[in-house]
């Protein structure tokens, strides 16, 4: 799927979310990467093959 080279990384790599972002709708809370996956603003993802992966925010220090 990827034209870029370096090649994006693919959807099923660790790194997933370094592809470039292909089409972008921040008024919708979305992005589409190069290899697929849909990443959601709250780092949620959605993968090609409709595995859903949980938000995953760092946690923050309680002060």
């Amino acid at each position: 799927m990827c034209s870029h080279q370096p090649p994006c990384p693919s959807f099923e790599d660790t790194d997933r979310e370094a592809a470039r972002v292909v089409s972008s709708h921040p008024e919708q809370g979305w992005s589409l990467l190069c290899n697929g996956v849909v990443l959601f603003d709250d780092t949620g993802e959605l993968l090609p093959d409709g595995a859903v992966v949980a938000p995953h925010r760092p946690r923050v220090p309680a002060a």
